[in-house]
């Protein structure tokens, strides 16, 4: 049998070419089957590039309906204009679109199912965000069901909220949509007065309709974040508030909290409203720290909550490993340490708001696995230890006069000690003895000068992270003599009681932990086998922890605490800054 021989011819430009007919045909109205007509406006073209570029007119011209067999189609409720750039854009496959026609191509675009377009004029749109018309797009993009570009509007506009807030489209909105700017964590502010203040203007701007809105609206309001001073000179005081009973209750939650924070009302509930909004919540710092090569650090990493980055500040003037990093009055203050060679009693402060650290007068002790925390004003430098000895000894620092004093020791030596302040009360939680780890905790009283045994934890450990949150103490991770822990225990100060929480995703010693933005942040640490560069945030109310993005340098025996501050205060990030002394 002979065999047959066979080749496949492909004209890869027949298609254009043909195209290019059809386009001569359309525009000189030759061969054209179908009218469309749209007010006085009339498009003659042709079915078969119709149905091809359109779902809508394909199953118009062939399931049989009447525009089937009519050689008009009347098409209702589609700008002209907009109406002929899409029938050109079939034959075309190109249009133009400007900040005048967009709106009106991405209608008619939906309507006839030209998603191709559709999702061109989305993302011009997306691209042509502005705080002057982000809130109309978003309530466009609604009425169409555009649902990317509602989500890039309402980011845009919670990006750029106080800008927002200044165009007269933000007095337009409904209630809803204010509701749902203003209940976001990822509101872009610098103090909750601002998302007080723009919800007043828009209440206020149309008060005989909008009243009834008031308690519904305000409730997502943060008040106990206001300033204690904002809230009685400017808040209380407004009439419109004062007759709401809702509000009046939020206003009453908000002095509670405060008075909490005082230490003078106990068992505060929290909520939503006492956490912070993600942008003014803080920024969380790990400083110093030890590696793998096991030479101490002097780099910094901060960690922008609203953005889950971190970045690099200007380095300490020593390396520290082992050290006490606590945060008070917006600045962040490190202390104590060893550098790889001897053991330090220095101590640096950086400001924020310049961008720089500061020497300031050395403890009196030379001391690693030191904790340290700001009770009341002052500074106070808890147990650590050195090669011969660990340490029960606590040195007091006051701000003002640049000074340091012994206060009264604690019962047990404390190397690799957690410390916090709670209550008026400042907390020592296990550490080392020089014999073992401890379960053993204590807390020290400031106007006694007294430290006083209290409940022990579940759980020895030390070189565990502290922190505070919603009125508790967590004691994370750390080491049962060199077993790195991955549980967490809370302790309840109105109980004299600890309890196990949720558990980390992996045992971490050396673990540096602060609370942020109503959670909890464990920081690097050591798992027994190698240094971690990972965080993970626990959050209470769900009771499990989440990993969140990691820092650039594996890291334990860092000092974490969290800083008063906005990531957009932190000038000249990255740049090397000057040391200065006092």
């Amino acid at each position: 049998m002979v065999e047959v021989e066979t080749s496949t011819f492909e004209a890869r430009s027949l298609f254009k070419d043909s195209f290019k007919i059809l386009r001569q045909l359309y525009e000189e109205e030759e061969l054209c089957d179908t009218m469309l007509k749209v007010g006085e406006k009339a498009i003659h073209c042709h079915r078969v590039v119709l149905a091809a570029c359109s779902p809508y007119f394909f199953s118009m011209f062939t399931s049989g309906m009447g525009e089937c067999y009519q050689d008009t189609v009347t098409i209702k409720d589609i700008d002209s204009y907009a109406l002929e750039q899409i029938v050109r854009f079939a034959y075309t496959s190109k249009v133009v679109m400007t900040t005048e026609n967009v709106q009106s191509l991405l209608y008619a675009a939906c309507l006839l199912q030209v998603e191709v377009l559709a999702k061109a004029c989305c993302d011009f749109m997306k691209a042509h965000l502005h705080p002057a018309n982000c809130l109309g797009i978003r309530m466009f993009a609604e009425q169409h069901n555009r649902m990317e570009l509602m989500k890039c509007a309402d980011k845009h506009s919670c990006d750029n909220f106080l800008d927002v807030i200044q165009h007269d489209e933000f007095l337009q909105v409904t209630a809803g949509h204010l509701t749902a700017m203003i209940c976001s964590s990822d509101l872009n502010i610098d103090s909750e007065e601002q998302v007080y203040e723009a919800v007043m203007k828009w209440v206020k701007h149309d008060m005989a309709t909008r009243k009834q809105h008031v308690s519904d609206i305000f409730r997502h309001v943060r008040f106990p974040m206001l300033q204690p001073s904002y809230l009685m000179s400017a808040v209380e005081r407004e009439e419109m508030l004062r007759q709401d009973h809702s509000c009046r209750d939020l206003i009453d939650e908000a002095k509670n909290y405060h008075l909490s924070k005082a230490s003078k009302v106990p068992g505060l509930k929290y909520s939503i409203r006492t956490q912070p909004r993600k942008s003014c919540a803080g920024v969380l710092f790990s400083v110093g720290g030890r590696g793998a090569s096991g030479d101490p650090f002097k780099s910094i990493e901060a960690y922008d909550l609203r953005n889950d980055r971190w970045f690099q500040i200007p380095e300490m003037s020593t390396r520290r490993r082992h050290v006490g990093v606590t945060s008070t009055l917006s600045k962040l203050y490190a202390m104590g340490g060893h550098d790889g060679s001897d053991h330090l009693n220095t101590v640096e402060m950086y400001d924020p708001h310049i961008n720089k650290w500061t020497i300031l007068s050395p403890m009196a002790t030379k001391r690693r696995g030191i904790a340290v925390a700001s009770l009341g004003g002052p500074i106070y430098a808890v147990g650590g230890l050195d090669d011969s000895a660990c340490f029960h000894t606590v040195e007091r620092y006051d701000i003002e006069s640049d000074t340091w004093n012994f206060v009264a020791p604690m019962n047990t030596p404390r190397g690799g000690v957690g410390v916090a302040p709670l209550q008026g009360y400042l907390y020592a939680i296990g550490g080392n003895d020089g014999v073992a780890s401890l379960n053993s905790c204590e807390r020290y009283d400031p106007h006694l000068n007294k430290w006083v045994e209290i409940c022990s934890m579940i759980k020895r450990r030390a070189g565990a992270g502290l922190a505070v949150l919603n009125g508790f103490l967590y004691a994370v991770g750390g080491f049962d003599d060199n077993a790195p822990l991955d549980s967490v225990e809370r302790f309840d100060p109105t109980k004299n009681e600890w309890e196990m929480v949720g558990s980390m995703s992996c045992c971490r010693g050396g673990v540096g932990v602060s609370a942020l933005g109503g959670k909890v942040y464990a920081v690097g640490g050591h798992d027994g086998g190698s240094y971690l560069n990972s965080v993970e945030a626990y959050d209470p109310i769900l009771d499990k922890w989440a990993e969140v993005s990691s820092i650039g340098i594996c890291r334990a025996g860092a000092g974490v605490a969290t800083c008063d501050c906005t990531v957009t205060r932190l000038k000249d990030i990255g740049q090397i800054s000057v040391v200065s002394c006092v």
